[in-house]
């Protein structure tokens, strides 16, 4: 079949028979219909084309006509009067009186923000101001740490589920008994212990609400910044009750006040008491718990020591030799561990030793035997890799008296 129409004889003349007439004519429909399905496809494609243009034109328009339009500002409501509004705009302070349509009027309330434009006439409502960076440390997904993971500690694991646990899941028991259950929990001892597994557990064992931060994270350079970040944090705690706020490193915001006048340490101190007033304060906290952990407890300030704030200070030593032997245990059940490897023994060389260690050994043995190639851990292993790791911190240990 030819391309195109022109190409096609027709056989015209006196000498051509009439079927070779038909058959030229026949020959010509079809490279016309396959010229009109060819233009029909291109005018598809045009039309998506212009559609697309069109859609980014409008869109354009659109930005085109926010960025002439003139700027709201950001104000508080004050007060409803029956003459209108009384704001407060962000910034300059400037009050002003103002009138809203009924309908406007019965959403607002005293300490509503609103936006506003040049007159000062109140354009919207604005949602409540929350800090973003109180919104992100909402746990949306639960830790895989339960209570079974951890070993050594089982006091102290039944005080935390006693403090934090047992009051959202069973509250009837202490209004039973006529009491307040525990508002808080310190954990404090040396690293390594489980303390930050306590509260993993916890996020995981319950279905309340869980916030954790650290204390650096809310050290902030700027006047109020710090105060601010712990208010929205407890605001979105309010909201999403029952929660659990987990403060990791708490004598970063919470060491003993002094006599130092750097802007600095007056910043920290001013949002540890922003804390303080959260923790135990004029309002009612509400269906919060709160746990804390810290290495260092002789940092911390009085005040926040305390019932009321914290009700409960557990200490988190190192595991005795049952501990270090249920953690061994704990950390070698999914392990390919050779008939050789005794328990009993282990727990016994590797005195002093914290859970974090116990674990780090086990992960080291393993290391050993992925060297020489086996899928077997030996008794070998778990000595070699005691003796690293008291290797790597004997010279942790001499790098830092040689900076100090």
């Amino acid at each position: 079949m030819t391309d195109t129409v022109d190409e096609v004889d027709l056989p015209y003349d006196d000498d051509a028979s009439q079927q070779q007439k038909i058959e030229a004519l026949q020959e010509r429909l079809e490279v016309l219909e396959a010229q009109n399905e060819e233009m029909r496809d291109k005018l598809l494609d045009a039309n998506a084309e212009n559609n697309k243009y069109q859609q980014k034109l409008e869109r354009l328009t659109h930005e085109n006509k926010k960025l002439k339009q003139s700027p709201l500002f950001v104000a508080t409501v004050q007060e409803l009067s029956e003459d209108g509004v009384i704001i407060k705009q962000h910034g300059n302070n400037q009050e002003a009186l103002t009138e809203v349509t009924d309908e406007m009027r019965e959403d607002l309330e005293p300490d509503d923000r609103v936006a506003v434009n040049n007159s000062l006439s109140i354009v919207k409502q604005l949602d409540d101001e929350t800090d973003v960076r109180a919104r992100v440390m909402q746990v949306d997904q639960s830790p895989d740490v339960t209570f079974a993971d951890i070993g050594g500690i089982e006091a102290q694991m039944d005080e935390v589920r006693e403090t934090v646990e047992m009051p959202l899941k069973s509250p009837e028991m202490f209004e039973d008994v006529g009491i307040d259950p525990p508002s808080g929990v310190l954990l404090h001892g040396p690293p390594g212990t489980g303390k930050t597994m306590l509260a993993k557990a916890v996020a995981n064992e319950t279905d309340a609400t869980f916030i954790k931060m650290a204390g650096s994270e809310l050290v902030h350079k700027f006047i109020g910044e710090g105060a601010k970040l712990v208010r929205d944090l407890f605001e979105l705690a309010r909201q999403e009750e029952p929660a659990v706020v987990f403060i990791n490193e708490i004598d970063a915001i919470a060491a003993k006040r002094t006599e130092s006048k750097t802007s600095g340490d007056a910043e920290v101190q001013r949002t540890m008491m922003q804390l303080l007033s959260e923790m135990d304060g004029f309002d009612d906290r509400g269906e919060i718990r709160i746990i804390a952990a810290t290495n260092r407890f002789d940092m911390l300030d009085r005040a926040i020591l305390r019932p009321g704030r914290f009700d409960r200070l557990i200490e988190v030593p190192n595991p005795d030799f049952e501990g270090r032997k249920q953690i061994f245990q704990i950390h070698t059940r999914n392990m390919n561990v050779s008939d050789d490897v005794d328990f009993e023994v282990l727990a016994e060389e590797v005195q002093d030793a914290s859970g974090a260690d116990v674990k780090a050994v086990c992960t080291e043995a393993g290391m050993f035997a992925i060297r020489d190639d086996r899928t077997e851990v030996t008794m070998d292993d778990f000595r070699n890799a005691w003796e690293k790791i008291q290797q790597e911190e004997s010279e942790d240990d001499d790098i830092s008296r040689t900076f100090a």
